[in-house]
């Protein structure tokens, strides 16, 4: 894992090459009071300030040196939004990009834009070595420590989930999960217990039931962890685990298995929230459950029509086998409520619908309790980690019925897949608790500036954000 806390310096003056942060409302002012090669230069390139746009500048060209600490080979000029408020994307470009060394930024604070000056200097290396690769780009900064802190914790949980998510079933099955979340539990003094195999069936027979399949080499688990004072208010947070979905008898395409590995991309946001929460020292008490199982076949496995029972007492026809997510998470919300929570939060990449919808960068976010849902949106917006409101519209909730058993996995038709899955999930969680889903993609199909193509966190910065304000006082 990336050190990103090497990133960032206190700024004491020590000599670092210049940054001198332009947005196009006062690019014309400060390309006045440069020298005539400068103009040139930057004529030459075309660079007129637009966000997320730089130009390396020889430092012969530059005008006005005028101390020590403003020393290097040359000099950047980078564009972006607003200068005087940096938006946490601001620098993803110049993080990633500008060769190794030190660089104070001029004409901006860092404060909004630390994050994005960190997380493109991270990338997945596990399984393939990187030649010539360049040593760190470090930003000097006069902030306050605790913005230095904040956006290390984010970037260290962003690059966690990445990582989890690109990483093969085969090194990242329900056992490999447990083991991440041990090591958590060690560093944190934290509750561990994990109920594995054929003892989940009398207690969490649908996690029992998705998971029967690949018993033998993959056992399936539900991961429980249990952090902070017995005094704090309770939270929730709730992550599906399958760390393979080949859809079980409702068998996938061979297409659409090829990056079913992401499906555990719910309990790696999960996992994420929960370190942040433990390492921000947030004054909750919390209960993080990761139902990890492999959706696999055998002569064990789950069939369609077959009737499951739940820990809530309903039970479930199935109707679709690949509809698995929504039967673990069902249990791991159950026990969750049993809990008495103040909030319930519960990450999954739940339904190709809600991307039909929103597309991949864009979160599908249910939410029974409106001042919690306005909460969150306002929380992505400041993070620019964006979520979109849907409704749990209750009049789909029949499409749900079964004529044999209390509910079916899957609806009827084709019709809002991601509004009926969800409302599935609403009847495992108490009527009176706030409760969040976000039905995620946890994966980038095209890159951006700091965001590569692969595993991504959708959702977490915003759900961080949104507890940090509302306990954190």
């Amino acid at each position: 894992m990336t050190d990103f806390a090497k990133l960032i310096e206190a700024d004491k003056g020590q000599p670092a090459r210049t940054i001198q942060i332009l947005d196009v409302k006062n690019f014309e002012d400060w390309l006045k009071d440069q020298s005539e090669s400068v103009r040139s230069i930057v004529k030459a390139y075309k660079f007129v300030a637009n966000p997320k746009s730089f130009l390396i500048l020889p430092i012969a060209s530059s005008k006005g040196q005028k101390d020590k600490s403003e020393q290097g080979d040359f000099t950047v000029v980078a564009g972006v939004k607003n200068h005087k408020k940096l938006d946490p994307w601001a620098l993803a470009k110049l993080g990633g990009k500008l060769p190794e060394g030190k660089y104070r930024l001029k004409g901006a604070s860092a404060k909004g834009g630390l994050f994005s000056w960190l997380i493109p200097q991270h990338s997945f290396e596990r399984y393939k070595e990187v030649e010539n690769k360049q040593g760190p780009s470090v930003l000097l900064v006069k902030e306050e420590i605790s913005k230095v802190d904040e956006a290390v914790r984010q970037a260290d949980a962003t690059a966690l989930v990445r990582d989890m998510v690109n990483t093969p079933a085969a090194d990242m099955g329900p056992d490999k999960i447990e083991d991440i979340v041990e090591k958590l539990a060690d560093k944190h003094d934290a509750d561990l217990k994990v109920t594995r195999g054929d003892t989940l069936e009398k207690h969490f027979p649908m996690i029992h039931g998705v998971g029967k399949a690949a018993m033998r080499e993959h056992a399936p688990r539900l991961i429980e962890l249990k952090w902070g004072k017995a005094d704090a208010p309770k939270i929730a947070i709730v992550g599906k685990g399958v760390t393979f979905d080949s859809g079980g008898l409702s068998m996938k395409s061979p297409a659409g298995m090829l990056i079913m590995k992401k499906d555990m991309g719910g309990a790696a946001h999960a996992i994420a929230l929960a370190k942040m929460i433990m390492e921000g020292n947030l004054p909750v008490q919390l209960h993080l459950l990761v139902p990890a199982v492999e959706n696999s076949v055998d002569g064990h496995a789950l069939r369609p029509g077959d009737i499951l029972n739940s820990r809530k007492g309903l039970t479930v026809e199935i109707g679709n086998t690949d509809a698995e997510g929504r039967l673990v998470l069902g249990d791991a919300l159950t026990l969750a409520g049993e809990e008495e929570p103040e909030l319930i939060i519960d990450f999954a990449t739940l339904t190709g619908a809600a991307r039909v919808a929103l597309g991949p960068d864009l979160p599908a976010l249910f939410c029974n309790n409106d001042d919690m849902a306005a909460g969150l949106i306002e929380s992505g917006e400041e993070e620019d980690d964006p979520l979109w409101r849907m409704p749990l519209w209750s009049r789909y909730e029949y499409r749900l019925n079964s004529p044999i058993a209390d509910t079916n996995n899957v609806a009827t038709g084709s019709f809002a897949g991601c509004i009926t899955a969800a409302l599935f999930l609403k009847k495992f969680v108490p009527k009176n608790t706030p409760w969040a889903h976000f039905d995620t993609y946890a994966w980038r199909p095209a890159s951006k500036a700091g965001r590569p193509k692969g595993g991504e966190a959708l959702g977490l910065r915003a759900s961080w954000t949104y507890l940090k304000a509302r306990y954190d006082k």
